[in-house]
């Protein structure tokens, strides 16, 4: 057997099948996304099995975007949780043939409780479909499985329609990175978006030399400082060295090289940053620049710390 073959004829069935979304597509997207828009409920994505597990990471991706959204299992809707729903809540419904039967046993609640139903299914005449307002049709001309049993090229088809759905929802919203970062307080976006320059500045044992210092002890303080930079202290202002500077320096001066003071190695205008700043100020600012590290400085332009990359 030839794996490499079976593996790209996945990609090929599956690439397929995502691309023949985007021909099936039509007015009921824009319904969907414009009824969300409207709602002052939730977005509650219902799925049995594999359509479930879709279901929980379109939820979650629409939650962290802007959309508040929960998954909700339809065995356990069915024994109590359809107490979750309330009548302004918009109900999406995933089920690739539309006749799953625990998604099928809750469209008379969801009708006697006013809710706006959307499915997603590739059985746009099946129970599911002729129940709901608006169809997003899921359907796949064949799954990648052999067998042809297996969800394979319809779960893509399905968790590719609800990403289209969430970013639609996102540009619609405007949603911006800060608001991302809200919802990802522990990650590294929330850290570059939300924190400040003084939670995240180094201020421990800075290196700091005097302009007289020699090139040995210039050469230490990098070393220790495990930074890769020196700070000068001048009569106005701090001049930096990096190893950079040394590297450089090795090559333009040699052995003479061991002459050199810091005075004679360091850049004159570090880049700065506040300590009040927020941390997305501070990456804008060594992105610009191409460095990075940045100087942290309180408002008398004292150096108190440094916050690095």
């Amino acid at each position: 057997m030839n794996y490499l073959a079976v593996a790209k004829d996945v990609f090929s069935i599956e690439s397929d099948a995502v691309k023949a979304l985007s021909e099936q597509l039509g007015d009921e997207f824009v319904t969907a996304v414009d009824t969300i828009l409207r709602t002052q409920g939730r977005v509650v994505i219902c799925g049995m099995g594999k359509s479930g597990l879709i279901g929980q990471k379109i939820a979650a991706t629409l939650s962290s975007t802007g959309t508040p959204s929960f998954f909700m299992h339809p065995g356990e809707a069915y024994h109590g949780d359809l107490g979750m729903i309330g009548h302004q809540d918009v109900f999406v419904a995933i089920s690739n043939s539309g006749e799953t039967e625990e998604v099928v046993k809750l469209l008379p609640f969801l009708k006697e409780n006013g809710n706006f139903l959307i499915a997603m299914t590739g059985g746009l005449e099946s129970s599911l479909a002729r129940a709901s307002d608006v169809t997003l049709n899921i359907r796949v001309s064949q799954e990648a499985c052999p067998l042809q049993l297996a969800p394979t090229a319809s779960t893509t088809a399905t968790l590719a329609m609800g990403d289209a759905l969430a970013v639609t929802l996102m540009r619609a919203r405007n949603f911006q990175p800060e608001q991302f970062a809200r919802f990802h307080p522990g990650g590294s976006l929330g850290r570059r978006l939300l924190a400040q320059v003084e939670d995240e500045m180094l201020t421990d044992n800075l290196p700091v030399i005097v302009p007289e210092a020699p090139f040995a002890t210039v050469v230490d303080t990098i070393t220790t400082g495990k930074l890769g930079l020196a700070i000068v202290t001048l009569a106005q202002g701090y001049g930096i060295i990096t190893d950079g500077d040394i590297r450089r320096a090795f090559n333009r001066y040699g052995k003479e090289v061991f002459e050199l003071k810091a005075q004679d190695l360091f850049s004159p205008h570090p880049k700065y940053i506040s300590v009040d700043a927020k941390m997305s100020e501070a990456f804008a600012l060594m992105e610009q620049n191409q460095i990075t590290s940045l100087l942290v400085v309180d408002q008398q332009h004292q150096l108190v710390g440094i916050v690095k990359k």
